[in-house]
Parts: structure tokens; sequence; C-alpha cells
């Protein structure tokens, strides 16, 4: 067991699918029950199982595959263990864990702010620390959003489980030694040029997964992120099937837009009127939020389960 440190000793003195383990420090609080319920309601079978208060997926780097595992541990830490079939591929790893568990966000500060609207503060109170989790890469995450247009959690997530049954690749035999985890995900590549409407989604949609696949591949950083919010969303907004929602969710989960806000999200809706009334309009509201709208929003959505 040992310290993000000495992560260049590990390098060197790693074998092939062995664990390792580190250690990843975050400001308290950080309220682990709502990150977990997160990503255990958005898990993809055959990629990412949560069992037991364990986060692990399968992942497949420029440098090879291999497992992470992400578990709470004291003293305001999560501890990541790797499994990995090389040991190149754990440069960036650990700092693509601190991304998708949002460990670098100083939620003190956050809270300070979004605490002067009643609204926020009362949810506050029931989950501090609350944290937006990011997608593990543009791709993935991509490929996330373009299914979850207008359908529910649960059938954006089976579309994406055939998705890695049909396109990505196996796991390395060494590899295969955690219950449910049999793929990796899909690379652009491999969906750019193929018809994914026989997954079960109209054309429409299929289509668009396959536009973004390619858009990907001619420009690597097109999800790179920008100071600009809304110059961001107006470029992604060009491409075919990308409606604001889209590229909002998108600057939300990937790029890390602290005040991003898909306006138009049915759950979002739902959820302010829950709280404030039918007559409660999310556009006229989201302006004392910024800008932390993204961690509003999240609120919203955690208050919804």
């Amino acid at each position: 067991m040992n310290s993000t440190s000495s992560l260049a000793g590990h390098r060197r003195s790693i074998r092939p699918a062995s664990a390792i383990s580190f250690w990843l420090a975050y400001q308290p609080p950080l309220h682990w029950p709502s990150l977990l319920g997160f990503l255990a309601a958005r898990a993809i079978s055959g990629v990412e199982t949560v069992v037991a208060g364990v986060y692990t997926r399968s992942f497949d780097l420029a440098r090879g595959q291999g497992i992470v595992q992400v578990a709470k541990a004291r003293g305001h830490r999560l501890k990541v263990t790797v499994i990995a079939s090389s040991a190149g591929a754990l440069p960036g790893l650990l700092a693509r864990v601190r991304r998708v568990f949002d460990l670098g966000a100083e939620p003190l500060k956050i809270e300070a702010l979004l605490r002067r609207d009643p609204l926020m503060a009362q949810l506050i109170e029931l989950r501090p620390g609350l944290r937006v989790p990011r997608g593990w890469d543009g791709f993935e995450q991509a490929m996330r959003t373009v299914l979850g247009q207008q359908i529910s959690v649960a059938g954006a997530i089976t579309l994406a489980g055939r998705l890695v049954a049909g396109y990505g690749e196996p796991l390395a035999a060494q590899l295969q030694r955690v219950p449910g985890l049999t793929h990796v995900f899909p690379r652009a590549e491999a969906v750019a040029d193929v018809d994914l409407s026989g997954l079960g989604m109209p054309r429409s949609r299929a289509a668009t997964l396959s536009t973004l696949a390619r858009a990907l591949l001619l420009d690597p950083q097109l999800l790179r992120p920008e100071r600009d919010l809304e110059a961001w969303v107006q470029r992604l907004c060009r491409l075919r099937g990308i409606g604001p929602w889209s590229a909002h969710y998108l600057a939300l989960r990937q790029m890390g837009a602290a005040d991003a806000l898909p306006l138009g999200d049915v759950a979002l809706v739902k959820a302010l009127r829950l709280l404030e009334g039918p007559e409660a309009q999310l556009a006229q509201r989201a302006p004392a939020w910024s800008p932390w709208r993204a961690y509003a929003a999240q609120h919203l959505w955690a208050s919804l389960s």
C-alpha cells in the first residue's frame, strides 16, 4: 500500500495484472452516498459495477487495459486500487479518477454562495459536500449523453450495455477477475462508420452517435475545456443531432464547467417544481446559483432520489 508520491517507483516495479493501491485526498465534506448512488444508477453492464460501497470499472488507455476500484477511506481520502496489464497505463490514471469524482472541488466555497438561496441551503443541509461526477473520457461521455437524449437513465444505460457488448473489446484474460466486468468501453473508431440503430434506438440518434465518433476522430480536442462556456456550447451545437441540452450536459459532465446547466432538462424542471410548486421556472431561478449552477443542478437531480 503506497501513496501517490511514489508513483514513479511503482511504474518501475509493478508486475502486469498485479494490484496496487493509492490514496487520493479531498477537501471535506464529501457526500459519498450521493456520488456512489449516481454511479450505481449509471453503471454500464460489462464495464462498471458498484458493490458493497466500491466503484469498479474497466479502462482502456493508450498503454493498455486495466481495472480500477475506488472506495472511501479514512482521513478525507479515497482508496484507489489499480490492476493494469502494463505499468504504462498508470500515468494520468489517478488524475482521471480525481476528475471523475470531482475531488478538486472546494465544497465550503461553493456552498457558501449557494446557501444564499433558501432552496439550495435546504438541499445542502441534506447532502453537504455534494460533488458533480464527470465522465471517464470525452468519447464515452459523449456517447452516454446522446444515448440519454429524451430517454430515462435506465433506458440509456441499457442501450450503453448493448453498445459495449457489440463493439467493446473484451478484457484481457489476466484482467477477468472481477464479476461483471467483461469488456472495455468501445473506441471511437469501432462505431464511427457503423449503423447503430440495430441496438434499439431511433436512426437519428444512432446517426448522431456515429457523427460524434467521427468528429472526435478528426479532432481529438473537440471536447477540450474552454473558458467561454457559451462559445463551447455553440461549437458543439453545430454538430448534427447536438442541441443545447446535450451541449450543456457535456459541458457539465465532461468539460467540468461549474456554471453549466441544461435548462431544458426534464428532471431538473420536475425537481424544482416538486420543491417550489408547479409555477416555478428553472430559467428564472438559475441566475441566483451562478457561478456554481452545475452544483445546483446536481442538488436538484439528487433530490429526486
